[in-house]
């Protein structure tokens, strides 16, 4: 090797050993808002949460008011965007659902666990109690005709019924209701939002 050659050949190499590595450009942080922290906070949250709790969790100062504001905005831009879905209200919480137009596809899609099915007979007991609350379960039997007492319990322990108080009458028998898991699993805010008997009457 001639001794040209080998000096290229040096100056080359020391050229490469001084050129710069190129640094790896990262992505732009998400630019964290509070808008974004009840986002966040409701998209990983698998129950409704009040406002006072997302207060509590996200940690700021603007209390309840302002939470209310920032679900307001985010649904606004939800539906600019043609998000398909929104923050409602459910159960005296709040939390991220999607639109009614796509149940058609999410009912294949999910597949309920079988302690979580209800009988016929365990939905006309359900739907007894919660149009009468707080019901004692002997008129619970006197409206379907038959003994209900193993099916409360059982809507019980599904969390759906719960004992809530004693009637005064002769022998002080408990009186049932419905329970908060039962607004979140029919999606209602409020008793109040239970469809109206005449509602439900076939044409």
């Amino acid at each position: 090797m001639s001794e040209e050659f080998q000096q290229e050949t040096d100056s080359t190499d020391i050229q490469s050993e001084q050129q710069p590595q190129q640094e790896v450009q990262e992505p732009p942080s998400q630019q964290v808002t509070i808008d974004s922290v009840i986002e966040a906070i409701l998209f990983a949250s698998d129950e409704p949460l009040s406002a006072e709790r997302l207060v509590n969790i996200a940690e700021f100062n603007g209390g309840v008011k302002q939470v209310k504001k920032c679900i307001e905005t985010l649904n606004q831009q939800y539906g600019q965007t043609g998000r398909v879905f929104r923050i409602e209200e459910i159960a005296g919480g709040f939390q991220m659902m999607t639109l009614p137009d796509y149940n058609i596809w999410l009912k294949k899609l999910l597949r309920e666990r079988g302690d979580n099915k209800l009988s016929p007979a365990a939905l006309e007991t359900l739907a007894i109690v919660a149009y009468k609350q707080p019901v004692i379960r002997a008129d619970v039997e006197a409206i379907r005709g038959v003994a209900c007492g193993e099916m409360i319990r059982s809507l019980m322990y599904k969390g759906l019924v719960k004992i809530t108080g004693k009637a005064e009458i002769l022998g002080r028998p408990l009186l049932y209701g419905t329970t908060r898991k039962f607004l979140e699993v029919f999606g209602l805010n409020d008793l109040k939002d239970l469809p109206k008997a005449e509602e439900l009457k076939q044409p």
